[in-house]
């Protein structure tokens, strides 16, 4: 309190020269009194002073709104002019035309504007001539939207107004006050977006419309155009005859005033008026209906449309009775079968309602799966009932090609299983035939287009955008790349295939339920997809890297937290599984180079005055280097050229040198996948069963040959269409950073010597080539490979020594080497074939890179008085 009376005095006595001399009449030494002491006689002074001080603080306040408000004013003024200025007015006949235009939905296009289709919509509509119309309905609609229609130029001057304070205060921008004719411009020419550009551009364009066309015409476009809810069919219904039809069962033309004031009021709220629910039932909000009517019939009596006399009568009509009843008639279908049609419409509602809600202040985790469904909802409506274009990616010939190629060979996938379940709904029993269901994407590798796609054999579900199990699949995105990438390996360093026992009682096996039982050099196990040398890897390089984060990089999201946190998802076991985009996408950034480019399927979409109003930009990432993706490209070749995809040799009309890929198959040949690029595009391909009632439908256990065979003849396909993108002569060049070193097949090691149990061990020999990713392994130790435990390591040094323990021999399900070694004498000695193609022997002294064959004649061991021992091996294949 004393600090404010402090104050006041100090404004009471302070001054300016100009304040003194006008005070000089009344205080000739110009000095401004003091206030006294306060007293309770005085005390209505210090009240008036301060009033005084607030009054000339409101004063200066109310002088600065005012001035600050012409200076937006005039801001504002300026920004509208300017978007004036810059805003593309279309030609008279293009305008015109676009305002007529009732049967506006979008337009889908392959690429290269190869018109796929147009959206399929339940809207039905019927235009009519305007002498088709009741009078009643033009006026009541002329009363209800905009009742100085006939009297402006397309805007109204409050109009022009709003629309300037608004960029001004950002108060208002969604008022509604439109004329009817900047209705009909803002469903026929413009977005459904609030803000203030669209607002000035929506004027402008009014009074370009209001100058090109005639108030009757501009009054029967609107008509024809606008929604007016549902019929007693529950079909969506535009333009009045249908309204006229869809509700009381009667022409346009023949409608009575009331129940023109009931069609009148409906395009405020479609939906929210109309008498009917999706299935032509009556709505229970029925009644908000006929009180929107009683407001249409007040608005034409004030407009002097009705006498007072009509008016009493129309608001006591019962309109209830004229309604028609819901039809048994049936709806039009809207469902379509064609993958293609459905691709491309379902990623553009998703961009399309991304972006309504970005106009509305909602992005990223702020937008939930709920608000993005009714969004999604907006945007179905935007293209079922505007000229919007689609265009996507998709190459039309090649797309066709592709389905018939599915159709040919679709019986060759699998038998189909019938079988009888229960309507969980109706209880009512029916019959189901499940067939052998396939999904297949081709890819560009540069630029993430989607080229082309199989989406399954019955038209239903997209069997690209599924989640399947991966199976090995997985092996060269997850354990391999990262493991060049994180400098665990080289392409021929080795890793341990032997029975694991470090994972608990998770102990899986090779295919056919085999152990190799031996150091196997990376490519080779790659290349015939073993799965403990596989987890061995990737248990290493989950330490070492983010794997997640990897993951999330190379395009592959579907991935659960569980998932990662299970060593088993080294050799692709998952919760739910990734779905086909996502691991073509993770291969074809291994083939562009270690860069990955988001996969996409729509290019872009214009509104209906042609406008751009998505573009698609594109997102690339740098996962891996160069040096990584040089040496899995030739990795991945060794699949193809000698490993579990062999066949693909006599089976492609192409050269395969440039080819690269990766067989997968799930548990009992659940899934069966095989993925493969060349340096252009890269082609993923899936098969399975759909198992929709939780049965374990599986392949046959030739699916991989089968998966092999089906890809090539889609590829060759391919091949002879767009040749000169699949690029198959061209050789990736080879980065710098990629170091060569000749290592020993059997160690993945340079030559060297080591010293084990007191005695010195010098391998030498036939050597391999193992290239690195920017490094280069050191000498020779005695525990050299990735993997394997101490009692590993002692088998394999203990085999160079020359004991006849059995190392390298292959073993099958609770088989131990023991056992194999006590039977060997009862047996002739001899090479038998396993299961995954390799050779395999009961008395192996020695292991050559990439097989088990036992030649007593490979190994040469020498003593020497210092107890060395020299081992010569030779080797059967030699890295690229």
């Amino acid at each position: 309190m004393n600090n404010f009376l402090h104050n006041l005095r100090r404004a009471f006595a302070s001054g300016s020269g100009k304040h003194n001399s006008t005070n000089s009449k009344t205080n000739p030494n110009g000095v401004r009194p003091k206030l006294p002491p306060l007293t309770k006689d005085n005390w209505w002074l210090y009240v008036d002073t301060g009033i005084q001080v607030l009054r000339g603080i409101v004063i200066a306040g109310i002088c600065g709104i005012i001035l600050a408000g012409f200076l937006g004013l005039g801001v504002g003024l300026g920004y509208f002019a300017s978007i004036i200025d810059n805003t593309p007015v279309p030609a008279k006949a293009a305008m015109r035309k676009s305002i007529k235009r009732a049967d506006s939905a979008a337009t889908l296009y392959y690429a290269n504007d190869v018109k796929l289709g147009t959206v399929k919509s339940d809207l039905v509509r019927t235009t009519v001539k305007l002498d088709q119309v009741s009078p009643w309905l033009q006026k009541a609609v002329v009363a209800t939207e905009d009742e100085d229609f006939f009297n402006h130029s397309g805007v109204m001057p409050k109009s022009l107004i709003r629309a300037v304070i608004s960029s001004v205060t950002g108060i208002g921008s969604q008022t509604g006050g439109s004329t009817l004719t900047q209705q009909l411009v803002k469903m026929q020419l413009l977005s459904s977006e609030t803000t203030f550009k669209r607002k000035a551009k929506e004027i402008v364009l009014a009074m370009r419309v209001d100058k090109f066309m005639s108030k009757q015409d501009i009054l029967n476009a609107y008509l024809n155009v606008a929604t007016f809810g549902r019929n007693n069919r529950g079909q969506n219904i535009a333009g009045v005859e249908e309204a006229a039809e869809g509700l009381f069962g009667t022409t346009a033309a023949k409608l009575n005033v009331e129940q023109a004031a009931f069609i009148a009021g409906l395009p405020q709220s479609p939906f929210g008026y109309t008498p009917y629910t999706q299935t032509g039932a009556f709505a229970k909000t029925l009644d908000v209906g006929i009180k929107r009517q009683k407001t249409v019939l007040f608005r034409m009596y004030r407009a002097g449309y009705l006498s007072k006399k009509e008016y009493a009568q129309a608001k006591a009509y019962n309109i209830k009775k004229d309604f028609l009843k819901q039809s048994s008639g049936s709806t039009i279908d809207t469902k379509s079968t064609d993958y293609a049609y459905n691709a491309v419409f379902s990623q553009a509602v998703t961009i399309l309602a991304k972006q309504l809600a970005k106009q509305d202040g909602i992005t990223g985790a702020k937008l939930d799966s709920k608000e993005l469904t009714a969004y999604k909802t907006d945007a179905e409506t935007l293209f079922k009932t505007k000229g919007y274009e689609i265009h996507s990616t998709l190459l039309s010939s090649v797309y066709k090609k592709m389905q018939e190629v599915m159709n040919e060979y679709k019986a060759n996938f699998g038998v189909d299983h019938t079988y009888t379940v229960t309507d969980p709904n109706t209880g009512e029993i029916k019959t189901v035939t499940e067939s052998p269901q396939n999904g297949m994407v081709l890819l560009d590798n540069d630029t993430g287009a989607i080229l082309s796609f199989v989406g399954g054999t019955n038209g239903e579900v997209n069997h690209t955008t599924t989640s399947r199990s991966p199976g090995s699949a997985i092996k060269p995105i997850l354990d391999y790349g990262p493991g060049i990438e994180q400098k665990v390996i080289g392409s021929n360093s080795v890793i341990a295939d032997f029975p694991l026992t470090k994972f608990g009682d998770y102990k899986p096996t090779d295919f056919g339920d085999t152990v190799q039982n031996k150091f196997v050099p990376a490519t080779t196990a790659l290349s015939k997809s073993y799965n403990i040398t596989a987890l061995n890897l990737y248990n290493v390089v989950r330490q070492r890297m983010n794997v997640q984060d990897y993951m999330k990089k190379i395009g592959i999201t579907t991935l659960t937290n569980n998932d990662y946190a299970q060593i088993g998802l080294g050799i692709g076991g998952t919760d739910y599984g990734v779905t086909v985009n996502q691991l073509t996408s993770a291969f074809a950034t291994y083939a562009n180079g270690g860069v990955h480019a988001s996969t996409y399927m729509i290019d872009k979409i214009t509104d209906p005055s042609g406008k751009v109003v998505y573009q698609h930009k594109q997102k690339r990432t740098r996962v891996v280097s160069k040096a990584t993706s040089y040496i899995m490209k030739h990795m991945m070749n060794a699949v193809v050229d000698s490993g579990t995809a062999a066949s693909l040799n006599s089976y492609l009309s192409f050269s395969t040198k440039n080819l690269m890929g990766k067989t997968g198959e799930s548990n009992n040949e659940r899934d069966s996948w095989f993925i493969g690029s060349t340096p252009g595009v890269s082609l993923g391909a899936w098969m399975g069963y759909d198992n929709n009632y939780r049965h374990s439908f599986n392949l046959a256990s030739s699916a991989t040959r089968t998966e092999i065979h089906y890809w090539a003849q889609q590829m060759n396909a391919i091949y002879k269409l767009i040749p000169n993108r699949m690029r198959v002569n061209e050789s990736m060049a080879k980065p710098a950073t990629v170091k060569s070193v000749a290592v020993n097949s059997m160690t993945g090691m340079p030559n060297g010597s080591v010293s084990y149990n007191g005695s010195t061990i010098k391998t030498s020999g036939n050597t391999v080539t193992s290239m690195y990713n920017d490094w280069t392994p050191g000498s020779l130790t005695s525990q050299f490979g990735v993997g394997g435990t101490s009692a590993d390591y002692k088998l394999f040094w203990d085999f160079m020594g020359g004991a006849s323990n059995g190392y390298g021999t292959q073993t099958k399900g609770d088989q131990t080497l023991d056992d194999v070694l006590k039977t060997s004498d009862d047996t002739t000695d001899g090479d038998t074939t396993g299961t995954d193609g390799t050779q395999t022997s009961s008395s192996s002294s020695s292991a050559s890179s990439g097989s088990s064959t036992s030649s007593s004649s490979s190994s040469v061991i020498s003593s020497s008085s210092s107890s060395t021992a020299e081992t010569a091996v030779s080797s059967s294949s030699t890295a690229q």
